[in-house]
């Protein structure tokens, strides 16, 4: 069933649990992810982001993901991740997403807050949910690139005071958090500082979000829950997995004939199992 950002969220508020995100731009990945949340009978959110619109274009794969969140047994979130453009933004509204996020956290911050506003206001009229971020997350969502010693924590940790002030000032639904961890595959252990997610979510009262939620250690998506964050972004090492398996395939079968719905099929799979493994560990309880 198709339902809203805030919905799921007060799921995860209530449970003391996270609710997993995950960035469908194929079929595949899109069946993967619905695959293990029903599995599971969890609540999940369905992402596409503007930046794989040149992999899959959001009027294809929009309304596919509309449809098949309602079909779906269990409660799904149909939400567009890191939209960096305004109209981007409202056109993910108008094909039926439920929830949105602007991404002006590299813009300076009264431009951030005006689109910002401009988006809350074309959302909520429309009983749609959105996030915003304050403070620079590492690298973006194509899952090619690596956290990156350029990314000082102290550039990309986003400021208690500021999220507070930036959260009054758009009225905006859940906030991404920067308190580092980065988008990609991490080549070292990520620094994580709980302590700013402590003091972010006791400043602005709202919902966290963790984005570059791959390759988290378990005791750390657990200690980030604790510390109030409510959605996880996950995607690059669901794909790999995909990649991982379809790789697998091949060297099994090196002098076969190999189709490609066949290689999609292993993917998918692949996908799911990853999936089904990370939505379980986001929705324990911390009871």
């Amino acid at each position: 069933m198709l339902v809203s950002l805030t919905e799921v969220l007060k799921t995860a508020d209530r449970t003391q649990s996270a609710i997993g995100s995950f960035n469908t731009p194929n079929l595949e990945s899109l069946l993967a992810v619905l695959g293990a949340a029903e599995q599971l009978r969890r609540p999940v959110i369905l992402m596409h982001a503007q930046i794989h619109e040149e992999i899959m274009p959001l009027d294809i794969i929009g309304p596919i993901m509309c449809s098949l969140a309602e079909r779906a047994s269990v409660p799904v979130c149909v939400h567009l991740d890191h939209g960096t453009d305004v109209s981007y933004v409202r056109h993910a509204v108008d094909l039926g997403f439920t929830s949105v996020m602007y991404d002006g956290s590299t813009l300076p911050y009264a431009q951030n807050v005006s689109d910002t506003c401009a988006v809350v206001a074309y959302a909520h009229a429309r009983g749609v949910a959105v996030e915003a971020e304050i403070g620079v997350m590492g690298k973006r969502e194509l899952g090619a690139g690596h956290a990156s010693d350029d990314d000082a924590p102290e550039r990309i940790y986003t400021d208690p005071q500021e999220a507070a002030r930036f959260v009054r000032e758009t009225g905006i639904d859940a906030l991404a958090c920067s308190f580092g961890t980065a988008h990609g595959l991490y080549l070292k252990k990520p620094q994580l500082d709980f302590t700013v997610l402590e003091r972010v979510r006791q400043a602005t009262g709202v919902p966290l979000v963790m984005h570059g939620g791959s390759g988290v250690s378990p005791e750390d998506y657990r200690s980030a829950i604790a510390h109030g964050v409510r959605k996880i972004n996950y995607y690059t090492y669901m794909a790999k997995a995909g990649g991982d398996a379809v790789r697998q395939a091949v060297r099994e079968a090196p002098d076969a004939v190999l189709y490609f719905h066949d290689l999609a099929g292993t993917a998918e799979r692949a996908m799911c199992e990853n999936v089904r493994s990370a939505i379980a560990l986001f929705s324990a309880s911390l009871d």
